[in-house]
């Protein structure tokens, strides 16, 4: 039986880096990580969800989705979270070496 790296694996069965399906992976997966950040953040605050948020003017329920489902999640609100869990955020773009055609007149 052959055995494949977690890279290997990922290459084969969702797609080399690059590609569409990869992508979504790549980013669905970040976004997992995003909300696991904040409900360990709100944990170690000592807040339930409810609390969270009232100090950022949402209900129980947003903030459930927020921890389990970020995709459906406004950045504004993100950001009022972890605002609210005074916790320091930091943003990284990359611009790929991808070509962008600007229309000219």
């Amino acid at each position: 039986m052959k055995t494949y790296t977690f890279d290997e694996a990922k290459d084969k069965y969702i797609g080399k880096k690059g590609t569409a399906k990869r992508n979504a992976y790549e980013n669905e997966l970040r976004l997992d990580f995003i909300g696991e950040a904040i409900k360990q953040a709100r944990k170690e605050r000592k807040l339930t969800q409810t609390q969270l948020g009232e100090l950022i003017g949402v209900k129980k329920a947003q903030i459930s989705k927020i921890e389990n489902n970020l995709r459906d999640a406004r950045f504004e609100t993100i950001l009022k979270v972890f605002r609210a869990l005074n916790a320091k955020v930091n943003f990284n773009v990359e611009l790929l070496n991808q070509k962008v055609d600007l229309a000219t007149e």
